[in-house]
């Protein structure tokens, strides 16, 4: 019973809501109430800070999520290994993903990934903006830049150049900025990650270095669209040659002021800070780094 109601925990957490994990779980909300008190009287700690419109983890909740995932996943693992075979890989991975990273090669690496392992589901959530990887539930994301949250566990999937870039008909109708300062009278077209606007461009490095404040007519929070706009000839957009350097070499898109590009921005997998991790989620992060460097 104690399994059943951390999962049932995790269900509550992910889902952020006891009705909506009622929902999930067909069962009614009484009974998913009565067993997240019963968890709770078993480890004697409030998991949930509770209020009549919402739920939150409190510090004993997100340590148990952590833990919880990690007991089911082993519990999961050991039953495929005692029915499958002692190499069978099984269970859930969530992970979150950039937009336009996440549609373009990491659902390619599921795909291919999953078939090898088809007992392993994998839910991918995409996302340009913050994410909470243990509040959240997720067993690993993937982000670009240098990591705030020190608790976290990173590993390097290599440094990726941002371009500077729009289509052909932009140029023809606008021209191509010279130098960085050029940008303040063009259209940009900005990303929002998060609460946190994408308006600040940086060039050059170290003594060289210059930030270019930017605007336009277009601000979004999805990565694909924003590189669809540019394709389209809207405006001129920044954006890792991962997500863009298909277009370049194309034609679709034309890059600019290559020369004051700044050093190529760290692309990195971050995992929560607990001390064991399931062999599905460590085997999928290591498929996900032989596959980076074979790009």
């Amino acid at each position: 019973m104690l399994l059943d109601n951390l999962n049932l925990f995790l269900t509550i957490a992910e889902k952020g809501s006891l009705v909506a994990a009622a929902r999930e779980t067909g069962l009614s909300t009484t009974t998913v109430s009565e067993r997240l008190a019963a968890l709770e009287a078993h480890y004697g700690v409030v998991l949930f800070n509770r209020t009549t419109r919402s739920i939150s983890l409190t510090e004993e909740g997100r340590l148990l999520i952590d833990g919880a995932k990690n007991v089911l996943g082993e519990v999961s693992e050991l039953d495929a290994r005692i029915r499958y075979g002692a190499e069978t890989l099984s269970g859930p991975i969530r992970v979150s993903a950039p937009i336009d990273l996440g549609r373009n090669l990491v659902s390619e690496v599921i795909a291919e990934f999953t078939e090898f392992n088809p007992a392993v589901s994998i839910e991918l959530l995409l996302s340009d903006g913050y994410v909470d990887l243990v509040g959240q539930g997720f067993d690993l994301a993937i982000r670009f830049g240098n990591i705030s949250d020190s608790s976290l566990r990173i590993r390097s999937l290599g440094n990726y150049q941002r371009f500077v870039c729009a289509a052909p008909s932009y140029v023809i109708k606008h021209g191509t900025p010279k130098r960085p300062d050029d940008l303040v009278r063009h259209n940009c077209l900005i990303m929002r990650f998060g609460n946190t606007l994408d308006n600040v461009w940086e060039f050059g490095s170290g003594s060289t270095s210059q930030r270019v404040p930017v605007k336009g007519n277009r601000i979004v929070n999805d990565g694909s669209l924003i590189r669809d706009w540019a394709i389209a000839g809207h405006g001129i957009v920044l954006k890792s040659e991962l997500d863009v350097g298909s277009d370049v070499r194309s034609g679709k898109l034309v890059s600019f002021l290559d020369e004051y590009l700044p050093p190529p921005k760290p692309l990195q997998m971050m995992f929560p800070p607990s001390r064991a991790q399931p062999r599905r989620v460590a085997a999928f992060a290591k498929f996900i780094s032989q596959k980076m460097d074979e790009l």
